[in-house]
């Protein structure tokens, strides 16, 4: 018999009630657990309601207070589908063992989509029966049955005591294991019960991952397995740190990823470091640069070789983070420098040049003598990778750049050889703020090794008449002054640039007439003197 209160409520239940007091009213007596015939009777009618929210409400009031008498009709409403299903396969769920029975009786009858409720309500289920059959569920041939099992176990793990954990974890790795020598777990299967394991975080289910993360096992399993590594204590032994490194050079980023995660806090050491060069070659940018910041902690000929290599891929940002690192390391820059000097070809050498422009003044005397010297080599045999050099030297320090270079074209223009000079000149020349004597040393030296070809087409293609030419309009000094200190231009070098200019206009016509009149005062009774006075007596200039 029902108690007064309980009548009263009951009394709510009345059709001419509001739905919002009738769905109160089931929630009240599914909180309370009155359980009486009547009470089983009006919940089961509230099943049939008209109502949809009071149907809802007396499914699941059904399930909690385990009204036998309803559990048909939740099977029925299981089967029928639509938004209550779900609901009403929950509530079939918590009535343990013969609910349980009766879901996986009803499995096989019903659509792929009903399966998957049915399962999920079943692993959510607070019964050991729900859980196998959640569990059992785990190894069905349906995708989505396997999914909706593991999802519904692992929303429940944070619920479970330690002793229903480890029993849970028992049976996961029995599955995993075989040990019956069961037909083997299909890919779905065994990434589902690895997902699970991870959401327990059971240190005894490590040996069975550090088995699945091997290349030749299925990606899914891989990256399952390496989820649940990194739930657990970082490897300690070299073997399972060579192990992981594999998974981190691999293409596919979903192995890659939970490797990198799980290295993040690995140490690299002289003895190691051989191991992790191979990820300096893996397909994922992520995993390049990851390996580039851990061997910068080491400092060792064989690591900043393999670093060096980096300079070739064409992320920017890779290249930068790379020369960052070896900039800080002995071996470092000594193979920067190296792999500069081997460049093959210009551009190659001015890619690595521009890389390492940031470091430039950073690099030790010794080694910015070494590229001085092929520096050197380079621009007198007329190598183009010198310029390159030449731009990394004018980053490390202009000044000692500009007067160096000032002192080996002087000393080669002393020693008659013009064109080595000129190496030099021109390299100094491109810099706007050089000075006029340098500009005069070009000029000059080009007019050494002119051919004095008189004819009119030959002297407007001859590049000393222009750089004379441009002296003679931009100059603080004027070009007469430094040709008369110039001593060793020859009598032949005079009368080739007065002839040119003393044809031309003001002031260049000036020009050439004082060339001519300085050729005279120093060869005035040689034939050239002569050729000279000619000269000047045709254009109006004697």
């Amino acid at each position: 018999m029902a108690d007064a209160t309980t009548k009263k409520i009951l009394d709510l239940l009345a059709p001419t009630r509001e739905g919002e007091v009738r769905c109160a009213a089931v929630r009240v007596l599914a909180e309370i657990g009155a359980r009486d015939k009547t009470v089983d009777r009006a919940l089961c009618e509230c099943i049939d309601d008209a109502d949809e929210q009071v149907r809802l409400a007396a499914l699941r009031a059904a399930g909690k207070l385990r009204i036998e008498a309803a559990l048909p009709k939740l099977l029925q409403r299981v089967t029928d589908g639509g938004p209550e299903s779900e609901a009403a396969a929950r509530s079939a769920a918590a009535f343990g063992a013969k609910g349980t029975k009766a879901l996986r009786e009803l499995m096989p009858k019903t659509s792929p989509g009903l399966r998957r409720r049915i399962v999920a309500a079943l692993g959510s289920a607070d019964s050991t029966s729900g859980e196998t059959a959640a569990i059992d569920a785990l190894l069905d041939s349906d995708p989505g049955v396997v999914d909706a099992a593991t999802r519904s176990l692992i929303g429940k793990v944070p619920s479970l005591t330690a002793q229903h954990r480890r029993a849970l974890v028992d049976r996961i790795l029995e599955l995993l294991k075989n040990k019956k020598k069961q037909e083997p777990l299909s890919i779905v299967s065994e990434t589902a019960l690895m997902r699970l394991l991870a959401g327990l975080k059971d240190p005894r289910g490590e040996e069975v991952c550090w088995e699945r993360i091997a290349p030749e096992q299925p990606t899914d399993i891989r990256a399952a397995a390496l989820h649940v590594l990194g739930t657990l204590s970082p490897p300690g032994s070299a073997e399972r740190i060579r192990k992981l490194l594999v998974c981190a050079a691999d293409r596919d980023f979903r192995v890659a990823a939970p490797a990198l995660m799980i290295l993040k806090n690995a140490k690299v050491n002289a003895r190691s470091a051989k191991d992790w060069l191979p990820l300096l070659d893996a397909p994922d940018p992520a995993a390049r640069r990851f390996a580039i910041d851990k061997l910068s902690q080491v400092d060792s000929a064989e690591v900043a070789q393999a670093l060096v290599k980096q300079l070739g891929r064409h992320d920017r940002s890779l290249r930068q983070e790379t020369i960052a690192h070896l900039a800080d390391l002995k071996y470092g820059q000594e193979a920067l420098v190296a792999s500069l000097l081997e460049a093959d070809h210009a551009d190659l050498a001015w890619g690595i040049a521009r890389a390492q422009m940031s470091i430039a003044p950073r690099l030790s005397p010794s080694l910015l003598e070494k590229i001085r010297t092929e520096a050197c080599n380079r621009l007198e045999a007329g190598d183009r990778r010198g310029e390159a050099l030449i731009a990394l030297l004018r980053e490390a320090d202009a000044r000692s750049l500009r007067d160096f270079l000032e002192e080996k074209a002087r000393a080669y223009r002393k020693q008659k050889k013009y064109e080595k000079a000129l190496a030099y000149l021109r390299v100094l020349t491109r810099d706007p703020g050089c000075t006029d004597d340098i500009r005069f040393e070009q000029a000059a030296c080009s007019l050494k090794l002119s051919a004095h070809d008189l004819a009119v087409d030959s002297r407007q293609a001859d590049p000393c008449l222009r750089q004379f030419a441009g002296l003679l309009h931009r100059h603080e000094t004027h070009p007469l002054a430094y040709i008369e200190k110039a001593k060793w231009l020859d009598p032949d070098d005079l009368f080739y640039l007065g002839f040119h200019f003393s044809e031309q206009k003001s002031p260049e016509r000036e020009f050439g007439a004082d060339v001519l009149r300085l050729l005279l005062k120093r060869s005035p009774k040689s034939k050239i003197g002569k050729d000279a006075k000619a000269k000047l007596r045709r254009e109006g200039l004697a």
